[in-house]
């Protein structure tokens, strides 16, 4: 259970990555101390997942890596 969540988040911090990367024009900006939009992508398993399904439960951390999964 503990590796499907983790998948889980691992797949969400990819497609978030993809999707400001190709919508950089649709992006806003933010200020500290604003929440993080919502957005809803699909799991490894097929299902969504939102970012608002773990608000109030433990801290989401979201990794960006440079270059992680390019050919650069």
């Amino acid at each position: 259970m503990r590796l499907r969540r983790w998948i889980s988040m691992f797949t969400v911090v990819t497609m978030t990555m993809a999707l400001l990367f190709f919508n950089a024009d649709e992006v806003r900006a933010l200020n500290v101390g604003d929440k993080a939009p919502d957005f809803t992508l699909p799991s490894t398993t097929g299902e969504n997942i939102s970012l608002s399904q773990f608000r109030g439960q433990k801290p989401v951390v979201l990794f960006f890596y440079l270059f992680a999964f390019g050919g650069a």
